[in-house]
């Protein structure tokens, strides 16, 4: 049974309804629709403002307006403190509803439990970003075994789990890689079980290149925005091979232009580095600065002293894509895996890549050699020569 679980949550002292489900695309089209509604990468959930209104709005959606989204659904609502609404996907052959809506909840020792991983992985200065998905990993994981102690779960049951929850909601192997690093680190640390964590299998990598922009295909998604703003917050995400959250967390003063570089704290595995800035980034962001005068962030959204929103950003991106004529479907990583891979065919040294992209390993800034043309372009086809 998949679910959509509506809850309430605080953030910044004010409450909102968040609506989470398993990827769906006609589900997320749907969500859409709702006016003020909007995706939190955070919380990894669609958060909307919480009133009456949106209670029986988001009812109506799923339940009464469009039937043939949940023609045989039926609803469960549990008023405690937080409101939980399970739907019941009408290809889901149900034997007896109430026992499957009992496998769904999990048991007090699995709530327990999960506090208790939820404390260790903070003291040990876990991201909050991974505390919220390696719990979340392992909610998903109790839910389904909630009949059984925690003591009693073997390394079958995360093959059931793997077979009943993931292929058959046809999940990605990153996703079973995230839950696998939840189980193992749950069970090593936390609870007991006949779980033997050196057993647990890892699903088969996928091995795809990286989506990669000619160069005059980035000028003209670069060029395309008339906002000075939107101009500046592309063009460094390029410039500099940043990743989205890092653009967002930028403040001023971590723009050296003494020594033309910019510095990032704090990224991915908590780790500093610095990038090379050109004079000619530096340049447009100095004009920037002087027109926008940032507070705190170095992009700010409509709040002054707040990040900018990451869901803006990415429409900033969709409209430049759309006035370049790319039909491609670009992503703001992609900016970043062009800047590597011209960088490499430009005869940048690939130690110094692995060190301005932030990665821990060479194997993984290896994997722009597959892309870049520069050598492959100088092979000459036998069938040239017939």
């Amino acid at each position: 049974m998949q679910e959509v679980i509506i809850t309430h949550i605080e953030i910044n002292h004010e409450t909102f309804l968040s609506v989470r489900f398993p990827y769906n695309q006609k589900l997320i089209a749907i969500i859409r629709c709702i006016k003020n509604a909007y995706w939190n990468p955070s919380t990894k959930a669609w958060l909307l403002p919480n009133i009456p209104e949106n209670k029986i709005h988001l009812e109506n959606i799923f339940h009464k307006e469009d039937p043939s989204v949940f023609p045989t659904s039926s609803l469960q609502i549990e008023l405690e403190e937080n409101e939980i609404i399970n739907y019941q996907w009408p290809h889901e052959e149900i034997e007896n509803s109430n026992a499957n809506i009992k496998n769904k909840i999990p048991n007090q020792e699995a709530i327990e439990k999960i506090e208790l991983f939820k404390k260790f992985m903070r003291s040990r200065r876990y991201s909050e970003s991974t505390v919220n998905t390696y719990s979340d990993a392992m909610k998903l994981f109790l839910k389904h075994h909630s009949q059984k102690k925690i003591s009693e779960i073997s390394n079958q049951d995360i093959i059931i789990f793997n077979n009943e929850y993931i292929l058959a909601r046809n999940r990605s192997a990153s996703f079973q890689n995230q839950v696998v690093n939840a189980i193992k680190l749950f069970f090593c640390e936390i609870a007991n079980s006949k779980i033997d964590v050196h057993l647990i299998h890892r699903p088969k990598r996928q091995k795809l290149l990286p989506n990669i922009l000619s160069k005059q295909e980035v000028k003209s998604i670069l060029d395309a925005p008339h906002n000075l703003k939107h101009k500046a917050m592309l063009s460094l995400i390029y410039a500099c091979g940043l990743r989205c959250g890092e653009l967002r967390k930028l403040k001023p003063e971590h723009i050296d232009s003494k020594r033309n570089v910019l510095i990032i704290k704090q990224a991915k595995g908590r780790k500093d580095r610095i990038a090379p800035l050109s004079d000619k980034i530096i340049e447009l962001l100095r004009t920037y600065y002087k027109i926008f005068k940032p507070k705190v962030y170095l992009f700010e959204g409509a709040i002054v002293g707040e990040e900018y929103d990451e869901r803006s950003l990415q429409n900033v991106l969709k409209q430049s894509i759309a006035k370049a004529g790319i039909k491609k479907p670009v992503t703001l990583h992609w900016l970043r895996h062009s800047y590597a891979t011209h960088l490499l065919e430009s005869g940048t040294d690939l130690r110094y890549i692995q060190e301005i992209l932030g990665h821990s390993s060479s194997r993984t800034t290896e994997i722009y050699t597959h892309v870049s043309t520069k050598s492959i372009q100088k092979i000459v086809s036998p069938f040239d020569t017939l």
